[in-house]
């Protein structure tokens, strides 16, 4: 099974990736906002969970998040391996989903991480509000705030792949053919 961890700032062009390597390496694309969606959207036990926590303005307990990923995950089981993409944001969600995986003796493979330069991130995020309709892509003072999250919260998760051997740093700058070159020459064989 192969299991990648699609990673990068915001901006840095994981959706429009994710959905070449889906469809390059046949695998199923795991959006946690997706989920987060959908479980909402259908009512399900865990997306009423999660929507009391949201409503009172608080993030997500990291527990609710992995059930809920675990849930999606078990929903596929003929899938050839999975892209995670939005997740894991922490190295706390990083520890539990190693352990999931690991349990089921389909650990990730590997960590591609997008890299792009913050002036670049921040003219491609007002580029797509333009076409989006994404009014957190529209604002700049937001857009920073995001990027600086993303620096100090979830950057770290590179740390704790890196120790693994599975991060691979992938230049995220040029045409969506080139970028999508360097990523599938990233992905170790099985």
């Amino acid at each position: 099974m192969l299991n990648i961890i699609l990673f990068g700032p915001p901006g840095a062009g994981k959706g429009t990736q994710s959905a070449f390597l889906v469809e390059h390496f046949g695998l199923v694309h795991l959006s946690t906002g997706d989920i987060f969606r959908a479980n909402i959207k259908g009512e399900t036990e865990l997306g009423k969970l999660a929507q009391s926590y949201m409503d009172q303005g608080k993030l997500v307990p990291d527990d609710v998040t992995i059930s809920m990923l675990e849930s999606e995950v078990d929903n596929h089981p003929t899938a050839k391996g999975f892209i995670f993409d939005g997740f894991p944001r922490t190295t706390a969600q990083a520890d539990a989903l190693d352990a999931f995986l690991n349990g089921r003796n389909a650990p990730i493979a590997c960590m591609l991480a997008l890299d792009v330069d913050e002036d670049e991130l921040k003219a491609r995020l007002l580029a797509r509000a333009e076409t989006s309709g994404r009014p957190d892509d529209a604002n700049p003072t937001v857009i920073q705030k995001r990027i600086d999250v993303y620096n100090a919260e979830t950057a770290p998760v590179a740390g704790h792949y890196a120790e693994q051997g599975k991060y691979t740093g992938v230049d995220g700058i040029g045409t969506i053919e080139e970028i999508t070159e360097r990523l599938c020459a990233a992905v170790p064989s099985e």
